[in-house]
């Protein structure tokens, strides 16, 4: 019986390699998500419409699928077209974004243009002039989040009321906005960095719309427009923002796609990404990426007849960019116990190669074995596994920046690959993190197809031991 369980083992794993090489389609469910779909914003029906092309995807290829609501919001958002232009005899198309969750306009909306007062004396001497115009607000770099003329900012003012104070600070963009401005203009470094109103995504009601536009510019441009209206020339800006609010609840939702295990089926090997992405451009790197992957490494171990000892969970997260709601609640429902996990597998960051891993000395052995079938596998990228040298590291003790936190939190391991420009395409990932240049031509095909060749074989691999990986030395006690 040994003998046919290795055999069959050896099989699944030709036939994913095979496949990784002649049948590979990262690049199909990468551009389905980057160019069907697009931005993915909690909130919107496109990321309703990706959660379920997800479930479709898994469920044609035979995996069994949960669909776990993790995330409510009050209050709908979903942009349409957005354009603006200066009119003037040098007139010029405006290059510019608006945050999430912040107000559009009706139709086209023309206005003068003037610098916002500083202080209270200079908005008493301008309100009568702020109405039916945009102002220039003059901030140092932004990092893409709205102003905080929000319903948390009219709560406030309302409870200092209820409480019976008299003077009530207003902070002036509200004034601004009881003048009547029709929004506030902001420069912005290129490429454009622009993601949502933090206050207003989860406070807002149907009666506490913004009603003032909050608009990121250029900065070349914000700056031309800035000399024109101190050297008080005669022009006007229009914009026309197609920014639509519609009652709620929006519910968003894990995707949790599982190869049952035969002989463990309650212990697992996860892997995931997270699904949620800004709006400003198409979310292909962050995390479209991460997405394919990991759909990919299904569908090959799927295709493959795979049918590992213990199970492997594909986890599609929700609502990554608003705090790791999706697998925070993942987490913290305990939907997998966290002893039963034996690694999570994370993938959020550049499209790379999955090249390399590092583990505990403890766990050296076990991925030497699972991951033996990689070391020939690409000579162009060849896989080497490696101990971690030191002390072992501590526990961390609050969330970090993706999806793994909430599990390292709780000790469950959360060893992921070392991606590597292998072929030194010079990509920065920094340099389209969150921005407007976060465009599905920035995907490397060679680096993502390998990695999902790379995850599911790994997974598998670990799947198939007799013993869930040891936690020895993982961190301090």
């Amino acid at each position: 019986m040994m003998a046919l369980a290795v055999h069959a083992q050896d099989k699944v794993t030709r036939t994913v390699l095979e496949m990784g090489r002649t049948d590979n389609r990262t690049m199909e469910h990468a551009d389905y998500i980057a160019r069907n779909i697009g931005g993915r914003l909690v909130g919107t029906h496109m990321l309703n419409h990706a959660e379920d092309w997800v479930v479709e995807q898994f469920r044609s290829w035979g995996l069994e699928v949960t669909v776990q609501e993790a995330v409510t919001i009050g209050v709908g958002f979903d942009r349409g077209p957005w354009s603006g232009r200066m009119l003037s005899e040098d007139g010029m198309t405006l290059h510019f974004g608006t945050p999430a969750y912040t107000a559009g306009t009706r139709g086209p909306q023309k206005g003068r243009v003037l610098l916002e007062p500083k202080n209270q004396r200079e908005f008493d001497r301008v309100k009568g002039a702020l109405r039916g115009a945009w102002v220039l607000i003059e901030t140092g770099p932004t990092s893409g989040l709205a102003l905080d003329a929000s319903a948390r900012a009219d709560s406030t003012r309302a409870a200092q009321l209820a409480a019976g104070e008299k003077e009530v600070q207003v902070p002036m963009y509200r004034q601004m906005v009881e003048a009547g401005v029709l929004g506030f203009i902001r420069p912005s470094k290129l490429p454009m960095q622009v993601l949502y109103n933090r206050a207003m995504c989860f406070d807002l009601t149907m009666d506490t719309l913004p009603t003032a536009c909050d608009i990121l510019l250029d900065e070349h441009q914000f700056a031309i427009i800035r000399q024109k209206a101190v050297d008080r020339e005669d022009f006007q800006l229009e914009f026309d923002i197609r920014n639509h609010f519609f009652p709620g609840p929006m519910k968003h939702h894990n995707i949790l796609a599982v190869i049952k295990g035969s002989k463990y089926p309650d212990e697992y090997v996860l892997m995931g990404s997270h699904l949620d992405a800004y709006d400003i451009s198409t979310g292909s790197t962050d995390d479209g990426q991460g997405v394919c992957v990991t759909m990919e490494a299904a569908r090959l171990l799927a295709a493959a007849g795979a049918k590992p000892k213990r199970s492997i969970m594909f986890c599609i997260w929700t609502a990554e960019e608003y705090g790791l709601l999706g697998s925070k609640y993942f987490v913290e429902h305990k939907t997998v116990p966290w002893g039963k996990i034996s690694n999570y597998f994370n993938r959020d960051g550049g499209p790379l190669a999955a090249s390399s891993i590092t583990v505990p000395p403890a766990m050296y052995d076990d991925f030497v074995k699972a991951c033996e079938p990689l070391k020939d596998y690409n000579p162009d990228i060849p896989f080497t596994v490696s101990r971690r040298e030191g002390e072992p590291q501590a526990r961390p003790t609050s969330a970090g920046g993706s999806d793994h936190a909430y599990f390292a939190m709780n000790g469950v391991p959360t060893v992921s690959f070392r991606e590597a420009d292998v072929f030194g395409y010079d990509f920065n990932y920094r340099d389209i993190w969150h921005t407007e240049d976060d465009l599905y031509d920035k995907l490397i095909p060679e680096y993502l197809e390998h990695s999902s060749v790379v995850q599911a074989v790994t997974a598998y691999g670990l799947a198939n031991l007799d013993h869930l990986l040891s936690r020895e030395g993982l961190y301090k006690e």
